[in-house]
């Protein structure tokens, strides 16, 4: 592993620097779809229910980030299969097919978000969910349907390009940055079901357990091998670091808008128009417009990845670079999963909102369930030899683990007895 990871050390040659321009792709557009309409609605309201208060959640979330990202691709370039292939090989086609039904479940979910986000950013702009959904459905039906991997590629990391308008606006405005920078490092706690869901909600949306299925799946698709391994690390580690910078700044311009000036959101426009003694009268188009590309973005990867990992855990053909003919039931999972989630939207009275925010909360919960397989496999040194993991990288990713195991047990205890957490907190204290 050591030799591997040391790749992107070598000097900058002209021909290193080509070589990781042509792998740079699947850590830096896995990383970044998180943060869709689903990731836009948690960091928004997280910063302006709770202001800069949950800031240092990003802290040790950035590294889990990391951890399980990088054990993921380096699982693919190591075994040249994607995450779904190893579990049925390793755990059965049982435990295989459960796992398989929550994340379609939850994955579905995070699609509907998606659709849930281009409806609200269009009826920013006026334009009725009626045509913007329709339309956005059959536009990211074709690019992926029709497009090639490449294609495919080349637009979602020019998607990401956009989400810097989000640092830029926070930059420009009027921010306590010294009050940002202490609360980024100092945890606290707040005994409420409110509170600790959020908490869920921001790891479930940072590192959503579809993440790692597309990423490993990208690794195997785009043809990247252990030899090439430290140009992939490169990537999965600089997509991570941009993802979270980019949830910080929302948080913190919501959090200096909204939560400040005593505000509430209950709709997109809400958070829109929150924002504009903070950015300016432009505060409504920044806001849709980020809120519309990131929807946009993940309504193609999300299906995608429920594709991906359903065909390689069924052995059934897939690839974007094949068509109907020759990889039916992949086409197929993406295309099911695009029409439920445009026409889910579409029922009076959905609560676009609310749709965006739970589904980030259902990530969290799932996402153990996820992990522990993942550090079964990239242990077994059957499969990874050498590249198994290391103490520290299993440390984070148990306590990961741990932890979200934990918070969903407050958040149920919270929902069955209300106040439930306020009156553990005070008998441990006391």
């Amino acid at each position: 592993m050591t030799a591997v990871a040391a790749a992107p050390a070598k000097k900058f040659s002209r021909k290193n620097i080509l070589l990781f321009l042509a792998i740079l792709g699947p850590g830096i557009i896995t990383a970044n779809v998180d943060n869709d309409a689903g990731g836009i609605t948690t960091y928004s309201l997280a910063g302006a229910q709770y202001g800069y208060a949950l800031l240092w959640m990003l802290l040790p979330t950035t590294v889990s980030l990391v951890v399980v990202q990088e054990m993921c691709a380096r699982m693919g370039a190591v075994t040249g299969k994607g995450l779904s292939d190893l579990i049925r090989e390793s755990f059965g086609l049982r435990t295989t097919f459960y796992i398989m039904i929550a994340l379609f479940l939850t994955n579905l979910g995070n699609t509907i978000s998606e659709f849930a986000g281009i409806a609200a950013g269009m009826e920013i702009f006026g334009v009725s969910k009626f045509v913007s959904v329709p339309a956005a459905a059959v536009l990211v039906w074709l690019l992926i349907v029709k497009g090639s991997y490449r294609i495919v590629e080349r637009v979602f990391l020019f998607a990401c390009v956009i989400y810097l308008a989000y640092p830029l606006a926070a930059l420009s405005a009027d921010v306590p940055w010294l009050e940002v920078a202490k609360a980024s490092v100092t945890p606290t706690f707040r005994a409420d079901g409110g509170y600790v869901a959020m908490m869920i909600g921001l790891v479930g949306t940072t590192i959503a357990p579809w993440m790692q299925f597309y990423q490993q799946a990208a690794v195997v698709e785009k043809g990247i091998t252990a030899d090439k391994y430290g140009y992939t690390r490169l990537d999965v580690v600089v997509g991570c670091f941009f993802a979270v910078a980019v949830a910080l700044f929302i948080v913190v311009s919501c959090a200096a808008s909204i939560y400040v000036h005593g505000g509430s959101v209950e709709t997109a426009a809400d958070a829109a128009r929150a924002l504009e003694p903070l950015v300016g009268q432009y505060a409504s188009w920044l806001f849709a417009v980020g809120l519309i590309n990131a929807s946009l973005f993940a309504a193609g990867v999300l299906p995608l990845s429920t594709a991906y990992y359903i065909c390689e855990a069924m052995g059934w053909e897939l690839g974007i670079d094949k068509d109907f003919r020759k990889a039916p039931e992949f086409f197929w999972l993406f295309t099911i999963s695009i029409v439920v989630g445009s026409l889910t939207i579409l029922v009076p009275g959905m609560p676009l909102l609310a749709v965006m925010y739970l589904s980030q909360v259902v990530n969290g919960v799932v996402l153990p369930f996820v992990l522990i397989l993942m550090l079964l496999l990239v242990n077994d040194k059957r499969l990874m030899g050498s590249f198994v993991n290391g103490p520290a990288f299993n440390t984070v990713a148990w306590a990961t683990v741990v932890g979200l195991i934990g918070l969903t047990a407050l958040m149920t205890l919270d929902t069955v007895w209300p106040g439930a957490i306020g009156k553990l907190v005070s008998l441990v204290a006391g």
